[in-house]
Order: structure tokens, then sequence, then C-alpha cells
């Protein structure tokens, strides 16, 4: 662990919208140290270090240390106050958070990542930062050495272990298959002449799928920043094909048009098994496996029992569910 010097990096300032706190600034922080995470309440590499900065939060909340999590919105929907709320207290967040909607604590840190931790000394310096998940221990120690800086009789916990022995140094991390987006603004479908733009269209599967593409069939209507179902017949269904490699799959999807929807979600031509299922999927009487869609949020569908390729298959009930992009997680412990 390297810290930067003393006294030659200030800190910018934070925003206006405010959740668990009124609105705070560095000024009025002066004289504790500030851990700055910036994060997005959809994207599951920040959500995988929630649970050290809450556990940081109650181990050096006394101590001297205020977090402050940035809240970045990647999509349009996590601009919603009222949903960063909702995601907060889901989480168990007791720390402040700021709404950045327009990015302008993002700008003045020059950060180009999610999640990415900055360490703030007492005097206002920039002494740490760390991109991404992992190092956690590494950020602890830094933690501890600022508190110590600031008072050097404070006493201090030993650092805490792993939470995950996926983040064990002898967890073994295969190639993943990358982040898909579902928006034509970021995003690629495999389907001949790939995107309509901003219209319904009838998609069609081939018969051979390339591995980490997306495949659309049936009704769906392509926008910038997500896709959405189009089904408007009873027994039809939009769907989505993928061959991909990983642990676990992730699936940030909003309810546009309707309070709540059911997104059947299939692997390997059958139903997901049991020993696979990721945390969101529920099984209905006919032995179906689903995912039932009534907030915008990241779903978590997959958790293998095993790491091979696996086909996945999904098919929308209804129509205007949106479906914006798919996570990967893919460590293993030893």
């Amino acid at each position: 662990m390297e810290l930067l010097p003393k006294g030659q990096v200030a800190a910018p300032e934070f925003g206006r919208v405010w959740i668990n706190s009124g609105e705070l600034t560095l000024a009025e922080l002066r004289g504790r140290v500030v851990l700055i995470d910036f994060w997005d309440y959809t994207c599951v590499n920040c959500l995988r270090t929630l649970p050290y900065l809450l556990e940081w939060d109650m181990r050096y909340r006394d101590k001297g240390l205020t977090i402050v999590g940035v809240h970045a919105p990647e999509f349009t929907f996590a601009r919603t106050a009222e949903h960063v709320r909702k995601a907060v207290a889901r989480f168990g967040i007791r720390y402040p958070v700021v709404l950045d909607n327009d990015y302008q604590i993002w700008r003045a840190f020059a950060n180009q990542y999610w999640p990415a931790k900055y360490l703030i000394d007492a005097d206002g310096f920039l002494r740490y930062m760390h991109f991404g998940e992992g190092s956690y221990q590494e950020t602890e120690e830094a933690i501890q050495t600022v508190l110590r800086e600031r008072d050097a009789g404070v006493e201090l916990p030993p650092v805490m272990a792993s939470v995950r022995d996926t983040d064990e140094p002898n967890a073994r991390c295969y190639r993943v298959t990358p982040e898909l987006y579902l928006g034509y603004r970021r995003g690629k479908l495999g389907n001949a002449g790939g995107f309509q733009q901003d219209k319904v269209a009838r998609y069609e599967l081939p018969k051979m799928l390339e591995p980490e593409v997306v495949y659309a069939q049936g009704p769906w209507l392509a926008r910038a920043e997500h896709i959405e179902s189009a089904a408007t017949d009873s027994d039809e269904r939009a769907g989505l094909a993928l061959v991909y490699a990983a642990k676990e799959v992730n699936l940030v999807m909003a309810p546009n048009g309707a309070p709540e929807y059911r997104l059947l979600v299939g692997q390997d031509g059958k139903p997901v098994g049991r020993e696979d299922a990721g945390e969101d999927i529920e099984f209905d009487e006919a032995g179906r496996s689903g995912v039932r869609v009534n907030e915008p949020r990241m779903y978590k569908l997959i958790r293998n029992a095993r790491f091979v390729p696996r086909r996945l298959e999904l098919a929308a009930v209804g129509s205007g569910l949106g479906l914006y992009a798919f996570t990967f997680v893919t460590c293993l412990a030893e």
C-alpha cells in the first residue's frame, strides 16, 4: 500500500441532492477522514463492494471516518431520486449518499470507473485511490493509516477478513463473458441486420449462435439504452438467447409499461436447475423458472454450480419490459 504525499492534491466539492444526510461539503468535513465511493445501484461490481463499505462505516464512523457514496447513474431511470432511495434502504446503507446525475463530481475527480474509491485525509487532501473490486485489505489499511495520522492514539481493530471466499488471494478467476449492453448506443445484436432502431421489429434466431453475442427472437422495440418487449398477443413471447461462460449472470431490467412483468428464464433448453438459480429466480406450479420484474434494478438470474459454457434463454411476457445490460461474475474459490 502506498499513499499519496500529504498536502499535494486537494479534493473537489460535492453536489446538492442527498440521501441519509443534509447537504454536506468537504469544507464542513474538514478534520475527518473521508472515503468517496463512486457507485451505481445497478452495477454488480459496485454491489459486491458494499459489504466492505458497510462494515467500514460501522467500524470507523466513531473513529473519524465519513463514507460518502457518490451515485453516478449509468442508465436514465437511475437518475430518479426515489429509485436510489429505495436501493439505499434495500442495501442497508447508513452513510450519506449524494446524487451526481449530471456527473459534476465525477468530472471534478476525473473519474472513469464504477466503483471507484478516493480517500481524503483530515486536511482535505487526496491520499489514496482504488478502482474496481478487490484490494479490500489494502484499502482498509490505507483508511487506518490516515486515521492514525489524524489521531495517533486512536484504537483500531484488526483489518477485516474477506467476506467471500472468492475475495481470497487463492481464488481462481476465469476469463468471463464481458458486460453486454442491450441498447443500440452501446450494444450489439447478433441477428442479421442488427438492431432495428426505435421501431418494433420481429427478429428470428439463426441456427447457430456466436458465443458472447445476444440474439433476439420475436417482437422487440430497440432503444438507445435498452431493448423493450413488444409482444401484444397473450400467447406471444419476446425472446433473447445468449451463449456465455460465467459463474453468475445478472440482468438490469425495468418495468416500463406495467407495474410488474414475468420474465421466463431457461438454460440449455430447459428450466433453470434449482442448483443454478440466482437469488431472484422463482419457480411456478408448472416448474418453470422466471423472475418477477417490478422495479428498475439489477436482477440475479443465474448462479451456476459449475463453470461451463451455457446457453441462456429468456422470454418476456407482455409489452413494455425493458432489458438494459447483462453482467457476469466468474471467480471461484479454490
